[in-house]
């Protein structure tokens, strides 16, 4: 699709300022949490969006989004996982098989902490709208953006479903995220991930699913569909973006040449910027011309590269 095609005020961008580390201090944790606040130079009431990266990335990761979203008027928020190949947690860390639940307690920290962060980068005081606030994920990240969101993992250690929602997180992104477990898992996933068990019966939040149409993980028997089960399997309000010819990293959204890219498609990644843009927006209340826009010109491009569904139940 044409760039003049998606032509919105998503092509207006700021100078971005961005600060890293803040380190928050965590007990309990093992490592002091280490985040990346990144935000327009200008303008006031700044929606946020808490970003959970996926397996083996930091801070430093998805810059084509993360970069993009920041220029385009929301305070970005990347807090490194312990899984990071930054913090370097070798295999039989006690803390390994709970991985899944200290990534959603650092996205929860992050949000106890809005007045630290906000104080760390200059200029930034007072220019928060707290009352928009996202959550978005990508891969390993998805799923942790999801429990914020009313996704509930059956944790491997209690045998238990956690409800993590979040009432202060008002809208979703989750990218390239994981379906349902059980027999839908292959053995090398049931092994390796065994926290890949999520519900998503209620997550109810207003949620945006990326998906790719090649995106075949060695983690599923179903193939590329299983990757869309986020939108079909949870009620309420959401949308699907289907990418055509999308694998895993989705054009290139991990970071700017990043070697895990087998797709690479600066197409591809232009049209998720602008369709996450303008979603987030729309279900955050801020303006709703925007998402009318993409899907409209998406549904009307002579040669598209996704498509867009919703629903609403």
């Amino acid at each position: 699709m044409a760039a003049s095609e998606m032509a919105t005020a998503a092509d207006v961008s700021t100078p971005v300022i961005s600060v890293k580390p803040v380190v928050l201090e965590a007990p309990g944790r093992g490592e002091d949490l280490r985040v990346r606040v990144s935000a327009p130079a200008t303008g006031s009431a700044l929606p946020v969006i808490v970003f959970a990266h996926g397996f083996g990335s930091s801070l430093d990761g998805y810059g084509p989004l993360t970069d993009f979203w920041a220029a385009h008027g929301f305070v970005v928020i990347q807090p490194t996982h312990l899984d990071s190949r930054t913090v370097g947690l070798s295999q039989d860390d006690p803390r390994t098989p709970r991985l899944w639940r200290f990534r959603v307690e650092d996205m929860k920290r992050v949000l106890d902490r809005l007045d630290v962060l906000e104080a760390a980068v200059p200029g930034l005081g007072g220019r928060l709208d707290r009352s928009r606030i996202a959550a978005a994920g990508h891969s390993f990240g998805g799923q942790t953006a999801g429990n914020l969101l009313g996704l509930r993992v059956l944790d491997p250690v209690s045998k238990q479903e956690e409800d993590l929602f979040d009432a202060r997180i008002g809208a979703g992104v989750l990218l390239a995220t994981a379906g349902k477990g059980g027999d839908d898992l292959t053995p090398f996933a049931a092994e390796r991930f065994p926290f890949m068990n999520p519900s998503f019966a209620n997550m109810i939040t207003p949620t945006l699913v990326v998906a790719g149409d090649q995106d075949d993980l060695p983690l599923s028997v179903r193939g590329p569909e299983w990757l869309a089960d986020p939108y079909f399997l949870s009620p309420g309000e959401k949308s699907l973006l289907t990418l055509f010819g999308g694998e895993h990293s989705l054009g290139g959204i991990t970071g700017y040449e990043a070697r895990e890219t087998t797709d690479e498609e600066p197409g591809r990644v232009s049209l998720i910027q602008r369709v996450t843009w303008a979603y987030l927006r729309h279900a955050l209340d801020i303006e709703h011309a925007s998402w009318a826009a993409v899907r409209k010109a998406l549904s009307e491009s002579a040669d598209p590269i996704g498509r867009i569904e919703s629903k609403s139940f």
